[in-house]
């Protein structure tokens, strides 16, 4: 009975501590490097008809060159080319759109040394906000554990093993975010 109560907790904080890496490394993807990506602009808010919505929902988004992506809306309107356009504007891209009438191509300069270095210390503070999110998932989980000790439902043995198989994962998985950071930046320093 122990174990799997045990197991059962483990495993959780193992999924959690893998859902806290992949949504760090989702906020690297909209860090732009020198290159254009479809994930710095897929998750931008356009104002289509009063309502707040991705713009992955209201765009194809392709990269016919390293630097350049264009929007292609799925509704023809100016109205629609219009708002993505503001979007754009409005968003931390640092890029001007321009349109031909039916799509809104974005051509990204090439980084500065002083712009790179911001985005590297951007990517470290993700980096951060990840390793926290781990570390509260371990937290969170020992405090159940302990819970469970207390209650009679596991030993004190059983805990101890728990907590040391809960700090090997959390160093699993800080270890990985370090390892997706240090790409980061040096497509960063590159690109």
């Amino acid at each position: 009975m122990e174990a799997t109560l045990v197991e059962a907790a483990i495993e959780e904080c193992r999924d959690k501590m893998a859902r806290a890496v992949e949504h760090t490394k989702a906020e690297f993807a909209t860090i732009r490097t020198g290159r254009a990506s479809p994930a710095l602009v897929e998750k931008l808010k356009v104002d289509y008809y009063g309502a707040e919505v991705p713009l992955q929902q209201l765009a194809g988004l392709h990269v016919p060159e390293p630097r350049m992506l264009v929007i292609t809306p799925y509704d023809k309107g100016q109205q629609v080319i219009k708002a993505i356009e503001k979007a754009v504007l409005t968003s931390d891209l640092g890029v001007t759109p321009s349109n031909d009438g039916s799509v809104v191509r974005l051509v990204f300069p090439v980084l500065t040394e002083e712009r790179r270095k911001e985005l590297v210390k951007l990517a470290h503070h993700k980096a951060e906000e990840g390793r926290v999110a781990v570390r509260n998932v371990r937290r969170s989980t020992r405090r159940d554990l302990e819970g469970l000790e207390k209650n009679g439902d596991i030993s004190s043995d059983e805990l101890d093993r728990a907590e040391k198989e809960l700090d090997k994962l959390t160093h699993e998985y800080t270890s990985e975010i370090d390892r997706v950071l240090a790409h980061k930046e040096q497509d960063l320093l590159a690109g």
